[in-house]
C-alpha cells in the first residue's frame, strides 16, 4: 500500500502515513483530506475544508480577472479616394485606440472600378503605417481579400497606456 505525506490544517507536517490513517485523522477534525501534490514522492495531502478552499480559489480567480485588460480589435474603414481631412480625422481615432491599448484593423474598401487599382489603397495604408510608426507597430502586412485591403496595427510595446 502506498504512503502519503500529511500536512495539518495549521500548516504543520504530521509526517508520512497510510491513506486510511490520514483519512481517519481528517474525519476526527471534521475536515477533508485533499491531495495537493500527486507527483511528489510520497504524494502530499493536506487536511482542510475543501469547500472553503474552492471558494478561496474562485475568489482569487475573480480578482485576477477583474484586473486584466481585454484587448479589442477596432476597425477603421477608408475608401481609395479618401479626402485629406477624412484621413487625418480617422488617423486621430486610430491614435486614440492605440493609446488605449487596443489593436486597430485599417481597411480600404474598394467598389466597382476601384478594384482595378489596389496600389492606391496600398499607398494609403503605407502612409498610415509610417504616420503611426511612433505609437504603433504593424502586426499584419497589408493584404487584399476580395474587395478589401487591410492591415492590423498594435500598440508599440512600452508605450504609455491610459486605460
Amino acid at each position: 500500500m502506498r504512503e502519503i505525506r500529511v500536512i495539518d490544517d495549521t500548516g504543520q507536517q504530521l509526517g508520512i502515513m497510510a491513506p486510511p490513517q490520514a483519512l481517519a485523522l481528517a474525519r476526527t477534525k471534521g475536515l477533508d483530506l485533499v491531495e495537493i501534490s500527486p507527483t511528489a514522492m510520497p504524494p502530499v495531502c493536506r487536511i482542510m475544508d475543501f469547500g472553503q478552499y474552492q471558494y478561496e480559489q474562485q475568489k482569487r480567480a475573480r480578482a485576477a480577472k477583474k484586473h486584466q485588460k481585454v484587448i479589442e480589435v477596432k476597425e477603421i474603414k477608408f475608401r481609395p479616394r479618401v479626402d485629406e481631412h477624412d484621413y487625418q480625422f480617422k488617423k486621430k481615432h486610430i491614435e486614440r485606440f492605440l493609446a488605449e491599448g487596443d489593436k486597430v484593423k485599417a481597411t480600404i474598401f474598394f467598389r466597382g472600378r476601384e478594384n482595378a487599382h489596389p496600389e492606391i489603397g496600398r499607398r494609403i495604408l503605407e502612409r498610415l503605417i509610417t504616420d503611426l510608426s511612433e505609437i504603433g507597430v504593424i502586426e499584419a502586412e497589408p493584404q487584399k481579400e476580395g474587395n478589401q485591403l487591410h492591415t492590423i496595427l498594435a500598440p508599440r510595446p512600452g508605450a504609455a497606456r491610459k486605460g
